[in-house]
């Protein structure tokens, strides 16, 4: 069975194809076209964390594709009442596919492991799959649709978007670059694991912020502290002071450069409002195309796992 644990699921044919998709059901619903591929088909939400993007997304898109989307509540005792094992195998018996967002990754990959329906990331302390995907969409419809050669560089947290980005960028034919400080940088043993995975990847970090920002068409940031590290927020506070995205470090960057956040933002800590506000914004294009990459993910698996035809999918 197909999953989307994290980036590691996808081969660079596979990213692509889901992003084709994403591309066609965008310009199809932009024409008033919904097709519904997933017509009695349905999406169970299991969220650990707090959620507006990834939640509303995915519902919005299953009722696009003809399908239904639950979101469970803690009554239905996840994790409480039953064990995960039978947690997944009697969601099966009246789901096709889930979406997680979870604590841990290991959670995740323990849902996945029982391999009785599509088990999708929506977020953990490792990746967000789901985002890079909404991401690399983004910028590819910002950059006429090829973004070989292309420079991201992302100023802060090595975080678990930071993560799911190195796959992702690699797979596109991007340059990244990180600017953050050293010890939260992403850790050497994981970019051995993606190299062994797909090659050497062209993934600098520096603390040194006008390296990593020279030459760059996208720059990106997130907040400095995630859920579940707010024990460590004010130490975070001070350690990324200096690396806030604001007009200093705009200028920097070339005139053409572009803005991303994966929201919510910290207006004024690690963005201005004079730069998420900006005409170089485009970070509301981000956030909607959230719904067209999910979109095209749960068509792609539809059709990995059997549930759709291919030639369905392509005659709409």
């Amino acid at each position: 069975m197909k999953h989307l644990r994290s980036l590691f699921d996808l081969t660079p044919d596979d990213f692509h194809a889901i992003t084709n998709l994403a591309i066609s059901l965008k310009s199809r619903l932009l024409s008033g076209d919904r097709p519904d591929l997933l017509r009695n088909r349905t999406l169970a939400l299991i969220f650990e964390k707090a959620s507006l993007r990834t939640r509303v997304s995915f519902e919005a898109g299953m009722a696009q594709l003809g399908g239904t989307a639950i979101y469970l509540t803690g009554d239905a005792g996840w994790r409480e009442r039953e064990s995960i094992a039978d947690f997944v195998r009697v969601l099966s018996e009246y789901c096709d596919f889930v979406v997680c967002r979870a604590m841990s990754q290991k959670t995740v990959n323990e849902l996945a492991a029982h391999d009785v329906l599509p088990v999708i990331n929506g977020l953990t302390d490792e990746s967000h799959p789901c985002q890079a995907l909404g991401d690399i969409l983004t910028m590819l419809e910002n950059s006429g649709g090829d973004l070989r050669g292309k420079q991201l560089t992302f100023l802060g947290d090595g975080n678990n978007v930071v993560r799911s980005l190195i796959k992702a960028t690699h797979m596109v034919g991007m340059r990244f670059r990180l600017a953050c400080p050293k010890p939260y940088q992403v850790h050497a043993s994981y970019l051995e694991q993606i190299d062994r995975r797909f090659g050497k990847t062209d993934f600098v970090q520096s603390e040194d912020i006008q390296t990593m920002v020279d030459g760059a068409d996208y720059l990106y940031t997130d907040v400095w502290t995630s859920m579940g590290q707010e024990t460590e927020n004010e130490i975070r506070k001070q350690a990324f002071l200096k690396y806030q995205l604001n007009q200093s470090v705009m200028k920097l960057a070339p005139r053409h450069c572009k803005v991303l956040h994966c929201l919510p933002a910290r207006r004024g800590q690690e963005v201005t409002d004079d730069v998420l506000d900006s005409d170089q914004s485009i970070v509301f294009q981000q956030a909607g195309n959230r719904l067209h990459a999910q979109k095209g993910l749960l068509v792609w698996l539809a059709m990995q796992n059997g549930y759709i035809d291919t030639n369905r999918v392509k005659a709409g």
